[in-house]
């Protein structure tokens, strides 16, 4: 139903001041933010102090401490520092998430400004009109004149259910999101440059290794070939050994190819295109482990990881939009005035007899919309989604933890028991050097000790880069140390 009136000055304030309380009421329930994990740890059985003793490094577990900012110092190279530092200042990726936050904020402005100011328009305009009295049951012949008007009108709607301040504050929680998003953009991206750059180094050293492989080998083909001329060897044995150097010398290009595209996906990622990059030579020497692992408690996590606080922020959004969805069942006040002034001639448009005004207040109460109940559960069905979304999040995050936290002490054991292997392998090349000085041993038994020396450093490096990137996939899960964003905030609730 629709009412339109005139009131007196004196019933508009009272009408106002009614109205004014009645605004103060918001449908739907405020927000509340989920209960933080009741765990202590992340895995079924304690964790150690420390890890193994590999390659004479130890990592240690530090409990309730929490990564650097810049976490990605923690692996000692400045090459990495800079790369890392470049994809934060040049990724388009980045880019294109700091204009989403910026775009929030703006909607989030624009509603903001729509539900707590009035809007306030001005306009003049000029009419030629006909008047015929004959309408009005008056004698005379109709006559033609001009009309001129200004005037400055101000029109408001009462959010009376609280729907608008809803909808206000759906925005804000969703610009909080497009926030957590950026924060999980600038983590993402750093990680990536990070395990871009350490798979790139260990494929520099396999390679190298690979190619020394391959130089022993055709030096003992040669020499068994040369055996063979002499009558010391058989066909068997030459064929056998060329074979075992052809097949190592086939996963030389594939190296070689993954080396190529990590440098291509490494310039991507810090905004380069690949043909002009310039990227740095690393090796896994230049890559030092860590030897600080940060442990923070589960209920400290979920309000350090982006991607957590990203799903908390579409629950918050969810909730809000219920409340907006109950609202539509309250009734609407609009209210509009307008000042200006009327003259049949520009010259009399602004005198002191052209004056007009008006008043109008507007009461809608929906009695019958089908539609409404059927939103309604709709949006608490979306409550629903979010919050078991929001559930699956912080789930996967304590397994990402509980994954790392597993990955650093197997890798630890594993690159023990690599060290130890190659250490066997150079003894072994050592005492062959040296019979084969005293003229104990042939030259091919010092190129097989090279070549059993060089295989278990190939497997030594394997395990040192796996080991560096479970020491980077555990500071990636712990989230970042950035200060918490302001979130939206739940006005008081509908009495």
């Amino acid at each position: 139903m629709h009412f339109a009136i005139l009131p007196p000055l004196r019933h508009t304030a009272l009408a106002l001041t009614l109205a004014g309380l009645l605004a103060g009421c918001m449908a739907g329930p405020d927000y509340v933010r989920p209960a933080a994990p009741t765990a202590t740890g992340y895995t079924a059985t304690p964790l150690p102090a420390h890890t193994a003793s590999a390659a004479g490094a130890v990592q240690a577990f530090a409990p309730a401490a929490a990564p650097d900012a810049e976490w990605w110092r923690a692996f000692g190279s400045p090459e990495l520092d800079g790369l890392v530092a470049r994809a934060l200042r040049d990724s388009p990726t980045l880019a294109a998430a700091e204009a989403k936050l910026r775009e929030a904020g703006a909607n989030q402005a624009a509603q903001a400004g729509a539900t707590y100011l009035p809007r306030v328009d001005a306009g003049v305009g000029a009419q030629r009109q006909r008047f015929n009295p004959n309408l009005l049951g008056q004698a005379g012949t109709p006559r033609e004149f001009d009309l001129y008007t200004a005037n400055v009108g101000v029109h408001y709607r009462l959010d009376l259910g609280g729907g608008n301040r809803r909808a206000l504050e759906a925005l804000a929680a969703r610009t909080d999101y497009q926030r957590y998003q950026l924060e999980a953009t600038r983590l993402t991206l750093a990680a990536s440059v990070v395990g871009t750059a350490i798979n790139r180094a260990q494929l520099a050293d396999q390679i190298a290794a690979t190619e020394a492989l391959l130089r022993d080998e055709d030096a003992r083909v040669a020499l068994l070939r040369a055996q063979l001329r002499l009558g010391h060897a058989t066909p068997d044995a030459l064929a056998a050994l060329q074979a075992e150097a052809e097949q190592d010398r086939a996963g030389l290009p594939a190296l070689q190819q993954s080396f190529d595209q990590s440098g291509h996906r490494l310039a991507v990622l810090t905004g380069q295109p690949p043909a002009e990059a310039n990227l740095p030579t690393l090796t896994l020497a230049d890559l030092h482990l860590p030897r600080a692992l940060p442990v923070v408690v589960p209920s400290e996590l979920v309000r350090r990881r982006p991607d957590i606080g990203a799903a908390e922020a579409l629950l918050h959004a969810a909730t809000a939009d219920y409340g907006v969805a109950v609202a539509k069942a309250y009734p609407q006040l609009d209210l509009s005035a307008s000042l200006g002034s009327q003259a049949l001639s520009t010259g009399a448009l602004f005198g002191s007899g052209a004056a007009v005004w008006s008043l109008l207040a507007q009461l809608t109460q929906p009695l019958f919309d089908p539609a409404l109940p059927a939103k309604k559960r709709a949006a608490l069905a979306a409550v629903d989604a979010a919050g078991a979304q929001y559930q699956g999040v912080v789930l996967d995050a304590l397994r990402e933890v509980a994954d790392a936290l597993r990955a650093s002490q197997h890798d630890a054991e594993t690159v023990a028991a690599l060290q130890a292997a190659d250490t066997a392998a150079r003894d072994r090349l050592a005492i062959a050097t040296r019979r084969h000085a005293l003229g104990a041993a042939a030259d091919d038994d010092v190129l097989q000790a090279r070549i059993g020396a060089t295989h278990a450093r190939r497997q030594l490096d394997a395990g040192r880069g796996a080991r560096l990137a479970s020491t980077l996939q555990l500071f990636q899960a712990m989230g970042n140390s950035q200060p918490p964003v302001a979130r939206a905030t739940s006005p008081a609730a509908a009495p």
